[in-house]
């Protein structure tokens, strides 16, 4: 079994060369094609950077978009920021909705659901409070669905910390190896998931798996929303260019808890991929193979071929195609990342309960289940809206 993480690193490797050796490539854009748009950002609270964040959308080389913010409680810190842009940017279209129905237990879906109520267009981007963005952002977004087997677009990402150890722990995360597992996907079998940073897709695609009304009791919107997709037959496609993800400064504690959380979900949508984990994990593995190798050289062989591989895989993956100067500067924590992904891992097997910001609910499936409180029909609309969920990013 050792050897099968070995192999995997070497065919991730094979796709990230495969893919970013086209995609750096510079994308031919046809300038007749720039349909419409309705950015619908749900947001919760003011992220690290959230001004600067909003303004990136703001700065589009696009003709005609408009941006939906949304936002259910009327005393949200975000809602002079978002006031703060709308007096920036008079020339842009800005609006700002406060309020949702509670259809479901998820507070993100919820304010989906009106947003893309009040959207003017018909091609959807739907992207985090957490991601900056580059001028040439909707031409990439909307590039894809030229052809029409596409139904939904999504994105990579590469991170931007302040440089402390737990965010950039958690940054190394996807751009290393996370990443490999959708272009590994992508080569082989075709992407059957979308990633939350960035999901475009059209209104028409939306209605045809029943809106995010039927959505609203899910956890991973992202994953959801991909999978029913792809399931009517369309192709999910990546972005040419990977967008910017903001992390915040966080302590290791509050790392372990979202990661722990992130797991928990995607052993209960995905069970058996989740099992499949094992295959990629070389740490745990290269170890086991040192310890019972009755020859040392063969023991320093396995941890050489770990290292080699990984930090390969890594750098091809995360330095070479994503151009995040997180891993080029921390390539170091990868090993370090792979080691609290397995525990984690292992403590996803121990666990059904999560909790987001003081709210407790149980995993069951892709749904969630309120713990506290007297039931959905009692509980505030400030409290659901403040376990506003984060895309996972695995």
């Amino acid at each position: 079994m050792a050897p099968a993480p070995l192999a995997y690193y070497l065919i991730a490797i094979y796709c990230g060369w495969s893919y970013f050796r086209v995609s750096r490539k510079p994308l031919q854009l046809d300038a007749k094609y720039n349909p419409p748009v309705s950015i619908l950002k749900p947001v919760c609270g003011v992220d690290r950077g959230a001004y600067e964040n909003f303004a990136s959308f703001c700065r589009l080389d696009y003709r005609e978009y408009e941006i939906l913010f949304g936002v259910t409680d009327e005393n949200d810190p975000v809602i002079p920021v978002v006031e703060e842009l709308q007096r920036a940017f008079p020339g842009r279209a800005i609006r700002l909705l406060v309020g949702a129905p509670l259809l479901g237990t998820s507070p993100k879906m919820n304010l989906l659901c009106r947003l893309a109520r009040e959207a003017q267009y018909d091609l959807l981007v739907i992207n985090d409070s957490d991601v900056r963005v580059e001028r040439d952002y909707l031409r990439n977004a909307t590039a894809p669905f030229q052809d029409p087997k596409v139904g939904l677009v999504t994105a990579l990402f590469r991170g931007i910390t302040e440089g402390d150890f737990a965010s950039d722990l958690d940054a190394v995360g996807v751009p290393s190896d996370s990443s490999a597992s959708a272009l590994v996907a992508e080569k082989f079998s075709g992407m059957d998931f979308a990633l939350g940073w960035t999901m475009a897709t059209t209104k028409q695609r939306l209605e045809e798996v029943g809106g995010f009304e039927a959505m609203a009791d899910h956890h991973s919107d992202d994953f959801t929303l991909g999978n029913k997709i792809a399931g009517n037959g369309y192709r999910i496609a990546l972005m040419r260019k990977p967008i910017w993800m903001v992390f915040p400064r966080e302590g290791l504690s509050q790392f372990l808890r979202h990661e722990l959380r992130w797991s928990i979900m995607l052993r209960n949508i995905r069970p058996l991929g989740y099992l499949g984990l094992a295959m990629t994990f070389g740490l745990p593995w290269a170890l086991l193979a040192a310890a019972a190798s009755h020859s040392s050289a063969w023991a320093v062989a396995y941890i050489l071929a770990y290292l080699v591989l990984r930090l390969t895989m890594a750098w091809t993956i995360g330095v070479w195609g994503l151009g995040d100067p997180v891993v080029r500067r921390k390539i170091w924590l990868v090993p370090i990342r792979d080691a609290v992904n397995f525990f984690v891992w292992i403590a996803g097997f121990l666990f059904r309960k999560v909790q987001w910001r003081g709210k407790e609910y149980r995993v069951q499936g892709s749904h969630l289940i309120p713990l506290t409180g007297t039931g959905m029909a009692n509980a505030s609309l400030s409290e659901a809206t403040s376990a506003t969920l984060v895309s996972a990013r695995r």
